[in-house]
């Protein structure tokens, strides 16, 4: 899938890997992916990178393939964004080409919008130091003592703390989501 949209308007990119959550990865594509012409404004341009090779396994039996892999992640520039849906085991540490990426895209202005337990990931790549963050209240205390020197913020349904914004459970994505469009 080619977009033909302007190169200025901003590339978000959804994370895919093998048991990828079906429902926050599905939020991200609904919402950036479909043209919408009816808001009579510049929309942005949506592509899928998968961060392992081969048809990635998820919720509900689906099976997913993308089209990009973590090469993609080099192009973006700020004000791009990536979202990353829930991670797929909050006690396994994200592959090291994965966070070595995501590093460089923060250092570039790229944006982050984390769905649920998504947010270890970028805990992993070591972004997040005294930053406020948010996740499903049944990952909170954990993401706590896994990271100290986050501010979990463990009642709130996203938060936006600039570059980064988080998100608790799945259906808060969607509202985390929309905050982004209406915001941008």
């Amino acid at each position: 899938y080619f977009s033909s949209k302007p190169m200025s308007s901003p590339l978000v990119i959804a994370l895919a890997y093998d048991r990828l959550c079906t429902f926050e990865f599905a939020c991200a594509v609904e919402l950036f992916s479909l043209d919408r012409p009816e808001l009579n404004v510049e929309w942005y341009r949506f592509q899928v990178c998968a961060i392992e090779a081969g048809k990635l396994r998820a919720a509900g039996g689906i099976l997913v393939e993308a089209p990009y892999s973590l090469r993609r992640l080099d192009q973006l520039k700020q004000g791009d964004i990536i979202v990353v849906p829930g991670w797929r085991d909050t006690d396994e540490i994200p592959p090291q080409e994965l966070l070595k990426k995501i590093r460089a895209a923060y250092a570039r202005g790229v944006r982050f919008c984390t769905i649920c337990s998504g947010i270890f990931v970028l805990a992993a790549a070591g972004i997040l130091d005294d930053r406020k963050v948010t996740t499903h209240w049944r990952y909170a205390e954990k993401l706590q003592l896994a990271y100290p020197s986050l501010l979990v913020e463990s009642d709130d349904l996203y938060v936006d703390d600039g570059q980064i914004i988080s998100s608790a459970g799945s259906a808060a994505g969607l509202d985390m989501l929309l905050y982004l469009v209406r915001k941008d």
